[in-house]
């Protein structure tokens, strides 16, 4: 019975890993956005000089 108890882990590690990815997709906030280039947008929406 050992088999039923390592198939259960894998699939629970499985569909942990799953919900992050898609947890971390719809939250859209990264600690780094390579395409800011690290400065934060300008509150009236103009770009910086």
């Amino acid at each position: 019975m050992w088999y039923f108890t390592w198939i259960l882990g894998v699939g629970v590690a499985l569909a942990f890993g799953v919900i992050n990815v898609m947890w971390l997709e719809a939250n859209g906030k990264f600690a780094r956005d390579p395409r800011s280039g690290g400065t934060p947008p300008a509150p009236d929406g103009s770009t910086p000089s």
